[in-house]
Parts: structure tokens; sequence; C-alpha cells
């Protein structure tokens, strides 16, 4: 009942946001089907679903969207809500913050500087920091960092990426959180390995030439882009400004999590503004797509040159990741493409190299599974070569007690798998991702969102013991189901993760067991001991969780980390969840902890 109430909501808000703008009847005709031609990897019985059903299933409150054909933007959407509680739809002119497209403009600035002799892609970064430096150590191998290597994620650094702080809670300085210094909640940004040897996704690596720029220029990093970057490619309603101006909260949309809690005071602020801190619109991302594709075939150069724009367009190092952007082949036709996610947010852009083609999709939640198969139905519709090549596949209907069999957890090259029944049947999950299961026969079933094929075992006795999975018909490792925890191993997170996912689904006892394990195989793991706590706490525990936290604020004060804080920011969560606030707050009176703005105002 609540999905088809949901699925009702948004078709009005479909009608309602379809009324403001109007286009020619071709147009129109090829926004309808763009609408009713969402698909995935797989075509389930070769159907396709339209924009309200997967919305409504995905649990997406709203959506916007900008389409380019011929080098020119044909049609731009809103569907949903920018903010369910009062009631604003999502219109083209509503701001998003989906983070990690935020890195293909910060390039197209280092870029910039470059362009005008004031930066060089090959010399080591510390020439031009002033305000902090960045610390080698052994890890480098006495090989310096470059700004190609910044911007390619080939500098050897950690810190993938960032969740934002509450609108109200203190927020660092880009130095402080390069160093990992309070009020950052994320480590510092330091080696991993040396420079220029292989591929790793670093946010940090990026908020790094952040800083460059402002050291550079002398001038605040949001005000350099907007003035040199942004406005000169028509992106004249974005900005980099974070939080957003007051006067800018009209427009801003509204982050939601997957279970449809909003997030916290409404969005994020994000510091880590060239790795994260972009609000735009479709539209506007599209006019830097386009751009870029007329300034590669040296029609224009508004911003930066031809030549510097095949430059950025040039992998380096790694066969797909250029500087800003990824190059992806798909059959003869390449394309540049970035995706993204904030706190409540993501989305995701394609441009081809030719043709004028391309795609700007943002969402205010952080589950983006709806993103690509609305990408696909862009593609289909305006004919773009080789895009989209859908397996069509067959599902049969399996009865419920040997689906009941497959419940549980499982492990295969460290990564932990739970698959468990939810109201319209069994999932998938991993790594917060709940992907539903589809069965052509009773042993063999695929996902959706992933490539790999299953196929269930069962030991002689007829239990089942895991799942074969294959690629292409190339076999992979098998997923072995846990029986017990006692000998479970996993890559390194990966048992708090799954623990996590359990605590907020109120499974505590199950929570605890992977808890246990995992504090067995690393007694010192902070997040797994605050984790533990929480799960007694919920469970009415209260004695046992209170020696818990006190455990954990004891080892979080003598490793002098960022962990202390973590009780608060996770209390945050719970509250937003619906968890009992009377629990947390003895909690905190009895340990006296600081109660976050973000917990006292929600």
């Amino acid at each position: 009942m609540k999905k088809i109430f949901l699925l009702i909501t948004i078709w009005f808000c479909l009608s309602q946001v379809t009324a403001q703008t109007t286009y020619s009847n071709e147009v129109e005709e090829q926004i309808k089907q763009v609408e009713n031609n969402l698909a995935g990897r797989v075509k389930i019985d070769g159907k396709t679903h339209s924009i309200a059903e997967r919305m409504a299933f995905f649990n997406v409150k709203g959506l916007s969207i900008a389409v380019i054909n011929n080098y020119k933007v044909v049609w731009a959407k809103g569907y949903g809500w920018a903010d369910e509680k009062e009631k604003r739809l999502v219109t083209p002119q509503t701001l998003f913050e989906p983070g990690s497209i935020s890195k293909s403009l910060n390039a197209v600035g280092i870029l910039k500087l470059v362009q005008d002799k004031k930066l060089d892609l090959n010399v080591d970064i510390n020439t031009y920091l002033k305000s902090w430096k960045f610390p080698y150590d052994s890890l480098s191998k006495n090989k310096k960092i470059t700004l190609a290597n910044l911007l390619s994620h080939t500098a050897g650094l950690n810190v993938h990426g960032f969740p934002g702080y509450d609108r109200k809670a203190k927020i660092p300085t880009v130095p402080k959180v390069l160093d990992g210094k309070q009020p950052a909640n994320t480590p510092a940004v330091r080696s991993e390995f040396e420079p220029g040897l292989k591929f790793q996704y670093s946010g940090g690596g990026t908020t790094i030439s952040q800083l460059i720029i402002t050291d550079v220029t002398g001038q605040p990093y949001d005000k350099f882009m907007y003035e040199n970057v942004l406005k000169p490619m028509g992106m004249t309603s974005s900005f980099y400004s974070q939080p957003p101006h007051s006067d800018k909260l009209k427009l801003v949309a509204t982050g939601y999590y997957r279970d449809g809690n909003e997030v916290g005071n409404k969005f994020h602020v994000y510091p880590e503004q060239g790795a994260a801190g972009l609000w735009m619109t479709p539209t506007d991302l599209c006019n830097y797509i386009i751009e870029t594709q007329l300034a590669y075939e040296g029609k224009s150069s508004k911003v930066l040159t031809p030549e510097m724009t095949k430059l950025r367009l040039t992998p380096y190092i790694d066969k797909s990741a250029a500087l800003g952007v990824f190059i992806l082949e798909k059959g003869t036709e390449k394309y540049f493409v970035h995706d993204a996610g904030n706190e409540g947010f993501c989305g995701v852009y394609f441009g081809s190299l030719e043709g004028g083609n391309g795609v700007a999709v943002f969402l205010n939640t952080d589950n983006g599974s709806i993103l690509q198969e609305l990408v696909n139905s862009v593609a289909t519709v305006y004919n773009w070569k080789d895009f989209y090549k859908p397996v069509i596949k067959k599902e049969i209907e399996v009865p419920e007690p040997v689906l009941a069999k497959y419940a549980g957890t499982y492990v295969f090259d460290g990564l932990i798998i739970a698959i468990l029944k939810k109201a319209d049947g069994y999932y998938y999950l991993t790594d917060g991702i709940y992907s539903k299961m589809h069965f052509t026969t009773e042993k063999d079933f695929f996902n959706e969102e992933f490539s790999s094929e299953k196929t269930f075992l069962a030991d002689g006795s007829g239990n089942v013991s895991g799942f074969l999975r294959s690629l292409n018909g190339e076999s992979l490792s098998t997923a072995i189901k846990i029986t017990n925890t006692d000998s479970l191993t996993a890559a390194p997170g990966q048992i708090n993760t799954m623990a996590w996912y359990l605590l907020e689904n109120k499974q505590f006892d199950n929570a605890i067991t992977f808890l246990k394990r995992g504090i067995t195989l690393a007694p010192n793991d902070l997040a797994a001991i605050g984790n533990l706590a929480h799960c007694y706490l919920f469970k009415n525990d209260y004695a046992t969780a209170l020696k818990l936290y006190k455990e954990f604020l004891a080892k979080a004060k003598e490793s002098n980390s960022g962990f202390k804080n973590m009780i608060g920011g996770d209390f945050v969560i719970f509250k937003n969840k619906g968890f009992d606030t009377s629990l947390m707050d003895k909690v905190f009176t009895d340990l006296k902890l600081k109660i976050p703005d973000a917990y006292k105002s929600n």
C-alpha cells in the first residue's frame, strides 16, 4: 500500500511539473519515450519501466534531468519533491549537491591556471602550496606528487570521499581537513603508496588541488571558480559556496537517505568544495558538457583551449582516468563521464566525445540505482551508437520454502553478503546496496545491479552451503555461507559494515555476533566497539552498553583519533531513523557527552 501511494504521489508531481514547460510535439514525444523506457543491464522478460515506477521502487524523492542532442540542451525536467515536507516540487531550476561531479569542474579550474602559466601539471605540488605543505614520508619512495597525479587519482593518496558536516556543526578549515585535525571527521590525507604507480580514487587529493587554487590566486575558492570557470561556461546558477547563501535556499533540494528519512538539517556542508561542494542544476552541467565537446572539436574556447581540453580528456597512467573525468568506451564511441554521491544526493553525467550527445541526472537521495536506467533510456531514444545492449532474461517464481533456505550471510574474496527477505521478495545486500534477487531456475539468480550470474550450492544433506559465481562464462570465486562466525575472516571494515546495516535494521543479536568476531580479530577497532555498545543500548541492556561506551571513549582518547565524537554523530543518525531517543539522552547525560547541534535541532 505504501509503494502504491508513493507511485500515485510521484505521478501527481510529474503532472504538476509537466505543466511548467512545454516543448515542440517532437520533443514532447521524445520526453514521453524517455520517461517510459527505463531498464538496466538486464531486461527481465524484455520489460521496461516508467520514471514514476522506478522512483517509487527505489524510494527516490526528487529527480532532475537535462538532455543534450546535437550540441544543444533539448529539454530539462524535474520530477518529485525538492522538499517533501515543504511541498516544494523539483523544477529544472532546483539546485542539487550530488558530490564528486565537482571534481570535473575543479580540474577545469586547475587547467585554466596551467593554461595561464600560473601552474605546471608536472612539478611537485609543494611548489605551489603556501598555507600547508604535503608531508612526504617513506611510502612515497622519494617520488613527488604532481597536479596531474592529483587530478587523475594517481597520487597514491588515501581518503576516498567525505561525509560532510551538519549545517550547525563546526566546519574545519581545509588545512585541518588535510591533517585530520578536529573538527575534521576524516583521516589526514597521506600517502599509501608511491605516486604514479596506479589509480586509487582520492577525494583527499582533489582537496589538495583546491587549496593550491586558493594559495596561488589569493582568492576564495568559490569566487575564483565562479568567475573563471562556471560563469564563462554558462553555469550561472551554480556555485561552490559552502553553505549556500541564504538567498539560494529556496532553490536548494533537501537530501534524503535510502529509507526516505531526511538528512539532518536538510543537507551537509562540504569544506572540501573541489571534491564535493558544487551546487548545480543539470542544465548548467550540460552547458559545461557542450562547451567541453565544442572545445574538443576546436569550435570553442570559453575557458580552456582545444589543446588543453584534449589534454584534460586524455587518460593519464590509468586506462580510463583522465584529469577530473573518466573516459568510457562503448563500442567505437567514447564518452567523458563522472558520477557522484553526497549525503542524501547523487548524480551522473555523460558526454560523447563526438556527435554532441549527453545527459545529466541528479537525485536528492543517496540511492542512485535509477541513474543508469534513465541514462540507458536516453541513449535508446536518441540512438547513441553501441551504448546500451541489454541482456534479456526470463524470471520465474520460486516457492517460499526454497527461498527461505537461501537467507543468511555469505563471504567471498573477503566481501560479506547478506540474503534477506523484504516485503516484495528476497534481496542481496552488500556495502549498503539492497539488490533484488531474480531467479531463472530455483537455484540460479541474478541482480540487475551486479554483472555476475549466481547458482546456489547444497551439501549432501541438502543444506545450502554457498553459491557459485560466473561472469561472461568465466568462473569467479565461490561464496561460502557463514554458519559460524568464530572462523570468519573478511576484508578490513567488512564485518563492521555488515554489522552496521544489521544494526540499522534492528537485527541486534545478529549484529552482535558479527561485532564480537570483528573485535576478536581487531581488539582496538573503535568503530566495532562503539557499534557493539549501540546494539546493547537498543536491546535495553544499558549496563553492558555503558561499559562498552566507556571502553570506547578511553581507547579513543588514548589513540588521539577523531573517533571520540562518533557516539554523538551516530546518535544523530539513529534519531533521524526513529530510534529511542530516551536511551540516547541517558547516554549523553551519564557520560557527560556534548550533545551535537544536529541532535538538538532534529
